[in-house]
Protein backbone atom coordinates (compact mmCIF):
# COMPACT_ATOMS: atom_id res chain seq x y z
CA UNK A 1 0.00 0.00 0.00
CA UNK A 2 1.20 3.23 -1.34
CA UNK A 3 0.87 6.33 0.32
CA UNK A 4 -1.15 8.08 -2.41
CA UNK A 5 -3.33 4.64 -1.86
CA UNK A 6 -3.67 5.46 2.13
CA UNK A 7 -7.16 6.15 3.45
CA UNK A 8 -7.96 9.47 4.55
CA UNK A 9 -10.94 8.52 6.80
CA UNK A 10 -10.52 5.91 10.45
CA UNK A 11 -7.67 6.16 12.81
CA UNK A 12 -4.08 5.86 12.90
CA UNK A 13 -3.63 1.91 12.93
CA UNK A 14 -0.82 2.23 15.84
CA UNK A 15 -3.40 3.94 17.47
CA UNK A 16 -5.78 1.41 16.70
CA UNK A 17 -3.72 -1.57 17.53
CA UNK A 18 -2.29 0.25 20.89
CA UNK A 19 -6.15 0.64 22.03
CA UNK A 20 -6.49 -3.10 21.29
CA UNK A 21 -3.90 -4.17 23.65
CA UNK A 22 -1.32 -5.50 20.47
CA UNK A 23 1.58 -3.06 21.79
CA UNK A 24 2.94 -0.17 22.59
CA UNK A 25 2.40 2.21 19.94
CA UNK A 26 6.16 2.75 18.63
CA UNK A 27 6.60 -1.02 19.01
CA UNK A 28 3.40 -1.34 16.79
CA UNK A 29 5.26 1.56 14.24
CA UNK A 30 8.03 -0.68 14.52
CA UNK A 31 5.44 -3.89 13.38
CA UNK A 32 4.36 -1.86 10.67
CA UNK A 33 7.58 -0.88 9.43
CA UNK A 34 8.35 -4.82 9.26
CA UNK A 35 5.63 -5.85 7.27
CA UNK A 36 4.18 -7.84 10.00
CA UNK A 37 0.63 -6.28 9.88
CA UNK A 38 -2.48 -7.24 7.50
CA UNK A 39 -5.36 -4.72 6.67
CA UNK A 40 -7.95 -6.54 4.55
CA UNK A 41 -5.46 -8.44 3.58
CA UNK A 42 -2.86 -6.63 2.44
CA UNK A 43 0.27 -5.62 4.06
CA UNK A 44 0.89 -2.46 5.59
CA UNK A 45 4.25 -0.29 5.88
CA UNK A 46 3.51 2.72 5.91
CA UNK A 47 2.99 4.76 9.37
CA UNK A 48 0.18 6.54 7.87
CA UNK A 49 -2.02 4.28 7.43
CA UNK A 50 -5.69 4.74 8.75
CA UNK A 51 -8.61 1.97 9.36
CA UNK A 52 -12.02 2.34 9.82
CA UNK A 53 -13.53 0.40 12.44
CA UNK A 54 -14.36 -2.77 10.02
CA UNK A 55 -11.26 -3.99 8.89
CA UNK A 56 -10.10 -6.77 9.24
CA UNK A 57 -6.79 -6.74 10.63
CA UNK A 58 -3.87 -9.20 11.46
CA UNK A 59 -0.48 -9.22 13.59
CA UNK A 60 1.78 -11.78 12.58
CA UNK A 61 -1.31 -13.63 11.31
CA UNK A 62 -3.22 -13.80 14.31
CA UNK A 63 -6.50 -12.03 13.89
CA UNK A 64 -6.84 -8.86 16.34
CA UNK A 65 -10.20 -7.70 17.99
CA UNK A 66 -10.24 -3.59 17.28
CA UNK A 67 -13.68 -3.54 19.22
CA UNK A 68 -12.58 -3.28 22.82
CA UNK A 69 -16.12 -3.39 23.98
CA UNK A 70 -16.14 -6.89 23.35
CA UNK A 71 -15.23 -9.33 26.11
CA UNK A 72 -14.02 -12.80 26.21
CA UNK A 73 -14.20 -14.67 29.52
CA UNK A 74 -13.00 -18.06 30.38
CA UNK A 75 -15.76 -19.84 33.38
CA UNK A 76 -14.60 -23.19 35.02
CA UNK A 77 -18.32 -24.03 35.11
CA UNK A 78 -18.63 -26.32 38.05
CA UNK A 79 -21.17 -28.80 38.64
CA UNK A 80 -24.76 -28.34 39.43
CA UNK A 81 -24.95 -24.99 37.53
CA UNK A 82 -27.02 -24.78 34.40
CA UNK A 83 -25.62 -23.21 31.07
CA UNK A 84 -27.80 -20.18 30.67
CA UNK A 85 -28.08 -17.01 32.52
CA UNK A 86 -31.68 -17.56 33.73
CA UNK A 87 -33.25 -20.93 34.83
CA UNK A 88 -36.91 -21.36 34.89
CA UNK A 89 -36.82 -24.35 37.64
CA UNK A 90 -34.57 -21.96 40.00
CA UNK A 91 -31.44 -23.88 39.67
CA UNK A 92 -28.33 -21.94 40.01
CA UNK A 93 -27.37 -20.18 36.69
CA UNK A 94 -24.44 -18.13 35.37
CA UNK A 95 -25.18 -15.03 36.04
CA UNK A 96 -23.51 -15.23 39.47
CA UNK A 97 -20.43 -15.54 37.67
CA UNK A 98 -21.31 -12.24 35.79
CA UNK A 99 -22.10 -9.91 37.95
CA UNK A 100 -18.87 -8.32 38.28
CA UNK A 101 -18.53 -7.49 34.16
CA UNK A 102 -19.32 -4.30 32.80
CA UNK A 103 -21.32 -5.26 29.05
CA UNK A 104 -23.83 -8.33 29.51
CA UNK A 105 -22.30 -11.33 27.84
CA UNK A 106 -23.69 -15.12 27.24
CA UNK A 107 -22.27 -18.71 26.78
CA UNK A 108 -21.28 -20.20 23.84
CA UNK A 109 -22.42 -23.56 23.70
CA UNK A 110 -23.51 -25.55 26.94
CA UNK A 111 -21.69 -27.92 29.25
CA UNK A 112 -24.67 -30.17 31.07
CA UNK A 113 -25.66 -29.09 34.54
CA UNK A 114 -23.93 -32.21 35.73
CA UNK A 115 -20.35 -31.62 33.71
CA UNK A 116 -17.64 -28.57 34.67
CA UNK A 117 -14.93 -27.15 32.97
CA UNK A 118 -14.35 -25.05 30.45
CA UNK A 119 -17.23 -22.55 29.09
CA UNK A 120 -16.74 -19.56 27.51
CA UNK A 121 -18.66 -16.27 28.06
CA UNK A 122 -18.77 -13.22 25.42
CA UNK A 123 -20.97 -10.46 24.26
CA UNK A 124 -19.37 -10.85 20.50
CA UNK A 125 -22.70 -12.31 19.11
CA UNK A 126 -21.25 -13.10 15.68
CA UNK A 127 -18.23 -15.07 16.83
CA UNK A 128 -20.60 -17.27 19.87
CA UNK A 129 -22.59 -18.19 16.75
CA UNK A 130 -20.29 -19.60 14.84
CA UNK A 131 -18.08 -21.32 17.54
CA UNK A 132 -21.81 -22.82 18.96
CA UNK A 133 -23.32 -24.01 15.69
CA UNK A 134 -23.07 -27.84 15.25
CA UNK A 135 -21.96 -27.31 12.02
CA UNK A 136 -18.54 -25.95 12.66
CA UNK A 137 -17.63 -28.79 15.27
CA UNK A 138 -15.45 -27.42 17.81
CA UNK A 139 -12.71 -30.12 18.79
CA UNK A 140 -13.26 -30.69 22.41
CA UNK A 141 -11.17 -32.56 24.83
CA UNK A 142 -12.73 -34.14 28.35
CA UNK A 143 -11.39 -35.87 31.28
CA UNK A 144 -14.20 -38.73 32.28
CA UNK A 145 -13.49 -41.03 35.48
CA UNK A 146 -15.58 -43.64 34.75
CA UNK A 147 -16.84 -46.70 36.35
CA UNK A 148 -15.13 -50.10 35.40
CA UNK A 149 -11.60 -51.06 34.44
CA UNK A 150 -11.13 -49.84 30.73
CA UNK A 151 -9.30 -51.65 28.55
CA UNK A 152 -7.79 -50.96 24.70
CA UNK A 153 -10.27 -52.41 23.19
CA UNK A 154 -12.95 -49.98 24.78
CA UNK A 155 -10.20 -47.13 23.64
CA UNK A 156 -10.65 -48.63 19.78
CA UNK A 157 -14.49 -48.86 20.31
CA UNK A 158 -14.69 -45.59 20.79
CA UNK A 159 -11.94 -44.26 18.34
CA UNK A 160 -13.85 -46.67 15.26
CA UNK A 161 -16.94 -45.46 16.38
CA UNK A 162 -20.69 -46.74 16.37
CA UNK A 163 -24.49 -46.14 16.31
CA UNK A 164 -26.41 -44.56 18.84
CA UNK A 165 -30.19 -43.52 18.77
CA UNK A 166 -29.41 -40.18 16.54
CA UNK A 167 -26.28 -41.69 14.28
CA UNK A 168 -22.95 -42.66 13.97
CA UNK A 169 -20.56 -41.46 16.18
CA UNK A 170 -16.94 -41.49 17.09
CA UNK A 171 -14.03 -40.29 18.71
CA UNK A 172 -11.71 -37.78 17.65
CA UNK A 173 -9.11 -39.26 20.30
CA UNK A 174 -9.20 -41.53 23.23
CA UNK A 175 -6.81 -42.67 26.00
CA UNK A 176 -6.43 -44.24 29.58
CA UNK A 177 -5.05 -42.08 31.58
CA UNK A 178 -5.36 -44.25 34.51
CA UNK A 179 -7.06 -46.44 36.71
CA UNK A 180 -7.82 -44.91 40.22
CA UNK A 181 -9.37 -48.22 42.05
CA UNK A 182 -10.30 -51.77 40.85
CA UNK A 183 -13.70 -50.29 40.03
CA UNK A 184 -12.80 -46.75 37.82
CA UNK A 185 -10.56 -45.32 35.06
CA UNK A 186 -9.93 -42.22 33.94
CA UNK A 187 -10.48 -41.49 30.24
CA UNK A 188 -9.57 -38.51 28.12
CA UNK A 189 -11.82 -38.22 24.90
CA UNK A 190 -11.88 -35.93 22.13
CA UNK A 191 -14.34 -34.74 19.48
CA UNK A 192 -16.27 -32.10 17.71
CA UNK A 193 -19.47 -33.49 17.94
CA UNK A 194 -22.02 -31.15 19.77
CA UNK A 195 -24.46 -33.55 20.28
CA UNK A 196 -26.67 -33.12 23.39
CA UNK A 197 -25.00 -35.24 26.48
CA UNK A 198 -22.62 -37.39 23.71
CA UNK A 199 -19.43 -37.89 25.88
CA UNK A 200 -21.71 -39.51 28.62
CA UNK A 201 -24.38 -41.34 25.89
CA UNK A 202 -20.94 -43.17 24.46
CA UNK A 203 -19.32 -44.09 27.48
CA UNK A 204 -22.63 -45.78 28.38
CA UNK A 205 -23.01 -47.54 25.15
CA UNK A 206 -19.51 -48.81 26.00
CA UNK A 207 -20.07 -49.81 29.46
CA UNK A 208 -18.94 -47.30 31.23
CA UNK A 209 -20.85 -44.88 32.72
CA UNK A 210 -19.54 -41.89 33.34
CA UNK A 211 -19.18 -40.94 37.54
CA UNK A 212 -17.34 -37.31 36.72
CA UNK A 213 -16.56 -35.25 33.45
CA UNK A 214 -14.11 -32.24 32.80
CA UNK A 215 -13.97 -30.31 29.48
CA UNK A 216 -10.61 -29.26 29.58
CA UNK A 217 -10.54 -27.90 26.36
CA UNK A 218 -12.46 -25.71 23.91
CA UNK A 219 -11.00 -25.36 20.54
CA UNK A 220 -7.60 -23.88 21.17
CA UNK A 221 -8.63 -22.64 24.50
CA UNK A 222 -7.45 -24.97 27.59
CA UNK A 223 -8.79 -24.86 31.52
CA UNK A 224 -5.40 -25.06 32.86
CA UNK A 225 -5.28 -24.45 36.64
CA UNK A 226 -8.48 -22.05 36.69
CA UNK A 227 -10.39 -22.79 39.97
CA UNK A 228 -14.13 -24.22 39.74
CA UNK A 229 -16.18 -21.22 39.61
CA UNK A 230 -12.85 -18.58 39.04
CA UNK A 231 -12.99 -16.72 35.62
CA UNK A 232 -10.69 -15.38 33.79
CA UNK A 233 -10.00 -12.87 30.97
CA UNK A 234 -8.75 -14.53 27.47
CA UNK A 235 -5.31 -13.70 27.02
CA UNK A 236 -4.88 -11.51 23.53
CA UNK A 237 -3.13 -14.68 22.37
CA UNK A 238 -6.19 -16.74 23.25
CA UNK A 239 -8.68 -13.97 21.55
CA UNK A 240 -6.69 -14.09 18.60
CA UNK A 241 -6.80 -18.24 18.17
CA UNK A 242 -10.76 -17.86 18.52
CA UNK A 243 -11.18 -15.46 16.01
CA UNK A 244 -8.54 -16.96 13.40
CA UNK A 245 -10.49 -20.57 14.43
CA UNK A 246 -14.38 -18.91 13.68
CA UNK A 247 -12.93 -16.87 10.30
Amino acid sequence: MTDHDLPTEGERLQKVLAAAGVASRRVVEDMIVDGRIEVDGEVVTELGTRITPDARVTVDGTPVQLDVSKRYVMLNKPTGVVSSMADDRGRADLTQYTRDLDERVYNVGRLDYDTSGLLLLTNDGELANVLAHPSFGVEKTYVAKVQGRVDSRIVRTLRNGFELDDGFIRADKARILGTPGRQASMLEITLHSGRNRIVRRMLEHVGHPVIDLVRRRFGPLTLGTLASGATRELTKEERGAILRLAR
